[in-house]
């Protein structure tokens, strides 16, 4: 099994990471910048939370992000733009393989509409056994489910294919 983590990036980060042991935790974390901070230590912070997150799963293997292509608000999608250059520059930097998914393919998966609401993908993965604190770790698990979900129809395809 290999190590994934699965993010919702915005000012309020979703995670969820399986280990290559298959132990699944998850969360939040806040890259709100302080008072006194400038513009750039969010993605300094979201940096080093990142090579954390690597330390404690063992050496991550893939990371998959909600791809979003629109935002309610400018400030919402320049957060998000930052994250995902920083993201992606780590990324590259660490050789790890990335992807995103575009959300309704997420939603679609976790509750069967490609539009559900917070409400519904908080519910799909309560029903999953995860207690999620807000709709960026339900969005985060439900990222992880779908990948791993893939992941076993290529992995059975690979069987196939080989046998």
């Amino acid at each position: 099994m290999i190590a994934i983590l699965a993010l919702d990036l915005g000012t309020s980060t979703g995670w969820a990471l399986r280990t290559a042991d298959g132990r699944v935790t998850s969360g939040t974390q806040s890259f709100k910048p302080g008072r006194y901070e400038g513009g750039g230590m969010r993605y300094l912070r979201f940096r080093r939370w990142l090579t954390e997150m690597k330390a404690v799963s063992d050496g991550l293997s893939a990371v998959y992000f909600e791809e979003v292509r629109r935002h309610v608000g400018v400030d919402a999608a320049h957060v998000y733009g930052g994250l995902l250059a920083t993201l992606t520059a780590w990324c590259e930097h660490h050789q790890i393989p990335y992807s995103g998914v575009p959300v309704g393919t997420i939603k679609r998966h976790a509750t069967g509409k490609g539009n559900a609401d917070k409400a519904a993908v908080i519910a799909a993965m309560k029903v999953l056994g995860y207690q999620p604190v807000d709709d960026n770790e339900a969005d985060a698990l439900a990222l992880l489910h779908w990948t791993m979900s893939e992941r076993a129809h290529d992995e059975v395809g690979t069987n196939e294919a080989t046998a």
